[in-house]
């Protein structure tokens, strides 16, 4: 008698829980997408404070080099602006506007990545369609009311009472 509530007992737990977490995937599914997208967005916007973090700190350097070396100033500008060095010796090299522009792209490249696509499980995704979320609440409530009405608790006879 004694294994047969034991076993009883286990198969009602493993059939509720089986149940239930059936149940509640196919409430909970849309929160689930939910989650994983916000997750990626989330990584998406952390690489982007470390990439500022890093522009930051070079353009700090950049300042501070400019206020303690008045010199640097005088190097960069003219090559900065086009305009002609006023040291008649110096030579700066001319950029053509194609190299300008292929180097504005090399440059700017990363800052206008495309957030990827949400990298979900498949059987998440599988699950999310609507006919096989409805077929997976009516399995998991199934599931529930067989584990209450044969793996309950046994009605004692007359003679075990």
């Amino acid at each position: 008698m004694r294994r047969q509530n034991i076993l009883r007992t286990f198969l009602f737990v493993v059939f509720l829980s089986i149940g239930a977490a059936a149940l509640s995937g196919s409430i909970l599914c849309d929160d689930l997408l939910q989650y994983y997208h916000n997750k990626q967005v989330l990584k998406a916007a952390r690489e982007s404070l470390k990439r500022l973090k890093t522009l930051n700190t070079d353009y700090d350097a950049l300042l501070e080099r400019l206020q303690t070396d008045p010199n640097v100033i005088k190097r960069i500008a003219p090559a900065a602006l086009g305009t002609e060095p006023a040291d008649a010796n110096a030579i700066y090299p001319k950029a053509t506007s194609e190299q300008l522009a292929a180097a504005r792209r090399v440059l700017t490249e990363d800052a206008n990545y495309k957030i990827a696509e949400p990298e979900t499980a498949d059987w998440l995704i599988r699950c999310s369609k609507t006919p096989r979320r409805i077929i997976l609440f009516l399995a998991g409530a199934f599931l529930i009311l067989i584990s209450f009405i044969w793996f309950g608790p046994a009605k004692r006879t007359a003679t075990e009472q």
